[in-house]
């Protein structure tokens, strides 16, 4: 896998990733009903770095992307723990995507003088994720009952999950 920063020139690979995610509304606790606009400022925020993932070669496509920011604000107090977001195309399945951008991140983090990372609100029935973060040595931190709507299981668990670095 290649993993390198996103720029502005992604937009619409990275829109081909997160508009379906987003609208299915089974992982991320936002609007269904983001516009391609607002998704994209949401994703490629100021506050975040952006990264994009490919397989090897220079025609392959940008299967997935995450950022990284400060999960608190800066000189906050927390500002050394950071958060990140992750979403892949429904293409990326068994590829080995959500390995190689995870261990990216924690890898880049580290660079970056992290102390931790923190998934603030990873949804309980997003298995895949739960058992991804379990592997790189995540530990579930927290339970929030039934804070997310899942559109066809009603209302499930969110959990925090957290490494130190």
């Amino acid at each position: 896998m290649q993993i390198r920063p996103a720029s502005p020139e992604d937009a619409d690979a990275i829109w081909s990733i997160i508009g379906p995610v987003i609208r299915a509304g089974e992982t991320y606790a936002l609007p269904r009903d983001m516009s391609r606009a607002e998704a994209l400022a949401y994703w490629m925020g100021a506050d975040k770095e952006v990264f994009v993932t490919k397989e090897e070669g220079a025609a392959a496509e940008v299967l997935g992307t995450y950022y990284m920011r400060p999960n608190q604000p800066l000189h906050s107090g927390g500002e050394h723990v950071c958060n990140c977001g992750f979403m892949a195309s429904a293409q990326a399945g068994g590829r080995g995507l959500g390995r190689a951008m995870c261990a990216h991140a924690l890898a880049h983090a580290r660079t970056r003088g992290y102390r931790a990372m923190q998934f603030n609100f990873v949804v309980s029935t997003n298995l895949h994720a739960i058992r991804l973060w379990e592997a790189h040595g995540f530990e579930t931190v927290g339970r929030l009952p039934r804070a997310f709507m899942h559109p066809h299981k009603g209302y499930v668990d969110a959990l925090v999950m957290y490494q130190e670095l």
